[in-house]
């Protein structure tokens, strides 16, 4: 089934640190309880690919049963979908462009490395979410749009392969502030149970 389960906006500063700004999230397919840590997992890995992408460029990122899309800009704005494998890969770099266009235009860059209450009201996320939870509908007006841009859009099999080299997604999760001990332990259980941190299913 095709499905969409996060979509968020961060900002990378000179520096190369990346600040959530937004987030949407659809957790309905995940149990109750496994929710929260759901929803933490998803943030850091949004953070970390906007960490280890470059500017002014695109990713898909193959993690399990789920693709992450990101987009970095030019001026350190970015945005990550989190996806399935079905997900059409054009349609989800058209939603991260409309995104990042759209909040641009509604939150003035110089707010953008503090996350501060216009960054928290930008409401464009959770009505993008659910538009483009059918990608059929999504489709038809991104014909309009012929290319995405002359950026080039890797595939990486594994997030394993975004990690700068000998870094192990293991040691980034034991060493992280960012997430809580129930996620650090439900990463740990999910890994221990082969399925390898497809967050929680």
């Amino acid at each position: 089934m095709v499905r969409l389960y996060s979509l968020a906006v961060l900002h990378r500063n000179e520096q190369g640190s990346p600040q959530l700004l937004k987030a949407a999230y659809d957790l309905s397919s995940f149990g109750f309880f496994q929710r929260s840590s759901v929803q933490e997992f998803m943030a850091f890995t949004a953070k970390i690919l906007t960490e280890r992408t470059n500017a002014a460029s695109r990713q898909s990122v193959k993690q399990g049963e789920y693709m992450c899309h990101i987009y970095v800009r030019g001026d350190g704005l970015c945005c990550v979908l989190t996806a399935d494998h079905e997900y059409p890969q054009r349609v989800a770099h058209t939603l991260l462009t409309k995104v990042l266009d759209d909040f641009a235009a509604r939150v003035e860059s110089s707010l953008w490395s503090e996350g501060n209450a216009a960054c928290a009201a930008y409401s464009g996320l959770e009505a993008s979410l659910a538009k483009y939870q059918n990608p059929r509908e999504a489709d038809a007006l991104t014909k309009v749009q012929e290319e995405l841009d002359e950026t080039k859009i890797i595939l990486h099999n594994t997030i394993e392969a975004v990690l700068q080299r000998g870094e192990k997604l293991d040691d980034l999760v034991s060493k992280s502030q960012g997430l809580s001990d129930a996620s650090k332990m439900f990463y740990k259980t999910a890994r221990k149970t082969n399925s390898c941190c497809n967050f929680g299913r």
